[in-house]
């Protein structure tokens, strides 16, 4: 006689701290696909991995057998861009759609970063060197080629001179006073991200939308995420702390900011963080 057990599923955090435990096999479009359960509690992340697979198969098979790198970059360019138009919401910038890849291919519109996500997943399924780019203010992708880099605005397609880089990096530059004897080579910028750095500018872009409409229980679910991610990022503690204290949940919130004091180098922030754990703790007696 046969039993059958019925293993629990995870959890959505617990889905989520699986995928990203392991540095070596970190998934990068499945960590990204997942952090939309938050909203949409029923998503089929699976049913999402199985679509962009057949977007893969589809592009792969307008590749010719012997086409070089190049060639394949060109197809699939055409394929996302222009073919299945993809590319930046322009009249809805900060709608927090954009971040979720669900929604960005059932719209076709997103921001860089959940773009360039895409974008990568099937860069990688064509064999092309690709890697995501931390560049300031706007995410970007780069491939290797036999005849050097190109690199790539997610957001429209648009394949970037390095006078195009140096033009879009200036106003950071000025602002960062990074000038004259303080520059440094736009090569310095286009550094590859590391998985783990991807997801965490995709969460912490989801963190400013929802921190700037005071959205504190979806901050807060963004939080949990990034402190998974993230474990020794302590401002994410100080910053999960003050959600919950506009949450009223004072008790929630002084455990979370004591951590940040407890392990902050930021000595004035500190302070002021300090100050306000007293306030709670008196607000809770």
């Amino acid at each position: 006689m046969s039993s059958a057990y019925a293993f629990p599923s995870p959890t959505p955090l617990g889905y989520f701290a699986a995928l990203v435990g392991e540095e070596d096999a970190f998934p990068l479009f499945e960590a990204a696909v997942s952090i939309a359960q938050d909203e949409y509690p029923d998503l089929d992340v699976q049913q999402v991995l199985g679509d962009v697979d057949q977007m893969l198969s589809r592009v792969r098979r307008r590749c010719n057998a012997d086409a070089g790198p190049l060639q394949r970059l060109r197809t699939l360019n055409q394929f996302f861009f222009r073919d299945m138009g993809f590319g930046g919401n322009v009249n809805n910038y900060y709608d927090p759609d954009n971040s979720y890849l669900n929604a960005v291919l059932r719209t076709r519109r997103g921001i860089p970063i959940t773009l360039a996500v895409l974008w990568l997943e099937l860069a990688t399924g064509l064999g092309l060197k690709a890697r995501g780019v931390n560049f300031p203010g706007h995410f970007m992708v780069k491939v290797n080629l036999p005849n050097g880099q190109v690199v790539i605005d997610p957001f429209t397609g648009q394949s970037l001179s390095r006078e195009d880089l140096s033009e879009r990096l200036e106003p950071y530059k000025r602002r960062n006073g990074l000038v004259d004897d303080f520059d440094v080579p736009v090569g310095l910028y286009l550094q590859a991200a590391t998985p783990r750095d991807i997801v965490a500018r995709l969460l912490r872009n989801l963190k400013e939308i929802h921190r700037t409409q005071e959205d504190w229980l979806r901050l807060i679910a963004v939080q949990d995420r990034l402190l998974i991610l993230l474990p020794d990022a302590w401002s994410e503690y100080r910053d999960r702390g003050l959600a919950w204290a506009e949450m009223g949940d004072l008790r929630l919130a002084v455990n979370d900011l004591e951590i940040y004091v407890e392990h902050s180098e930021d000595t004035m922030d500190r302070e002021a963080i300090s100050q306000r754990v007293q306030e709670l703790r008196r607000a809770l007696n």
